[in-house]
């Protein structure tokens, strides 16, 4: 990653309101990006949107996915050199009780996002799509799935998401092809990453904001699927892979217009169990938590990322362990139950990250 290819940068993101688009507004803020973020209001309360102060830092229009028309008025704008699109229904067990805004958001959102840049030429060069692990044809396989794995999906959300996989390689192929890119001059390429867990997240059904609701409102956590194996990792993370593809799409395009996965090493796929034990050891008596024993809606056991392509051809990897993840995710919300400054740790947290990188 090169922190000075941002500096004046002309940025959208989409979905700047959520957990992992706030987090990439303040990064890039940071680094000099001309940032606009265009979401609906944050999906939370609390939130880190508010609590972290992104919103009085970088341009912000509220406004939703399904709008083809408003996304092409931002496009016209705003101008933007680079749009990361993280608009989404992120979460799998809502997207059993509402399929339809699902499939509309995360595929006709991303149609409606790839039509505002192509309704708009001459604009923007390069687009991310980030979609997610749940993208694959999960085959509870021990190996790592690659790019070159089928898309599919056992619940909607994830079927969404592998859909919105197929919309951006019909895109590409269509109207942002590798033969006439002297022609359109935009690259399209979409990125997959693992569970990622950090401060400043509340959305429900995920384990460690459900872990973390409960330390702070001093109650007992209810877990569902201890048993099952996640990649588990830091925001920061992919959220660097990110960025770095984003930097050389701009120097060559052509050549990193493809889909990408951003895992952890497999050390940091570990049961659900052993997450919830590590951060319990930290936060002592202040946490309790019980095993759920009612039906749920079905979940996938096992999916791992191969993200040895974005190691070869990015020289992108994991920089910090699951102990460190944990102890960065524990310090966060302990912050914030004892009324610090959040939006100075998470500065504090991208910088220490930033060195890491660097080194």
């Amino acid at each position: 990653m090169n922190p000075e290819f941002w500096n004046k940068r002309k940025v959208l993101i989409t979905g700047h309101t959520g957990f992992k688009g706030s987090w990439l507004s303040l990064w890039l803020n940071k680094l000099g990006a001309q940032v606009t973020g265009f979401a609906l209001a944050p999906p939370t309360q609390p939130n880190l949107f508010e609590l972290a102060g992104v919103s009085g830092r970088i341009s912000s229009i509220v406004g939703d996915v399904r709008d083809l028309e408003l996304l092409r008025k931002t496009i016209s704008d705003t101008q933007p050199e680079i749009v990361i699109h993280m608009a989404a229904q992120s979460l799998v067990r809502l997207s059993y009780d509402e399929p339809v805004a699902t499939y509309a958001t995360n595929v006709m959102g991303t149609v409606n996002l790839f039509e505002a840049v192509r309704l708009n030429p001459g604009i923007t060069k390069c687009v991310l799509n980030v979609t997610s692990d749940k993208c694959y044809e999960n085959r509870e396989w021990e190996r790592g799935y690659t790019e070159d794995d089928a898309m599919g999906g056992y619940d909607p959300y994830s079927s969404s998401k592998g859909c919105a996989e197929l919309v951006t390689s019909a895109y590409r192929r269509s109207f942002f092809n590798d033969e006439k890119f002297e022609e359109h001059g935009i690259s399209l390429a979409s990125a997959r990453a693992g569970n990622v867990i950090g401060g400043g997240d509340w959305a429900e059904d995920r384990l460690v904001s459900d872990i973390m609701a409960g330390y702070l409102d001093n109650h007992r956590v209810v877990i569902r699927n201890p048993d099952a194996t996640r990649p588990w990792q830091h925001v920061l993370e992919p959220l660097c892979g990110y960025m770095t593809l984003c930097e050389h799409m701009w120097e060559n395009g052509q050549d990193y217009s493809e889909g990408w996965n951003f895992g952890p090493l497999v050390s940091s796929a570990k049961p659900v169990s052993w997450i919830v034990d590590r951060i319990a050891n930290k936060l002592g008596n202040d946490f309790k938590w019980e095993l759920d024993g009612r039906a749920h809606p079905h979940e996938a056991y096992y999916l791992h990322l191969d993200a040895t392509k974005a190691l070869k051809k990015l020289n992108w990897s994991q920089k910090l362990d699951l102990d460190q993840t944990i102890d960065w995710v524990v310090e966060w919300y302990r912050t914030y139950k004892e009324g610090g400054d959040v939006g100075q740790l998470t500065l504090k947290q991208i910088e220490k990250y930033e060195m890491m990188v660097a080194s």
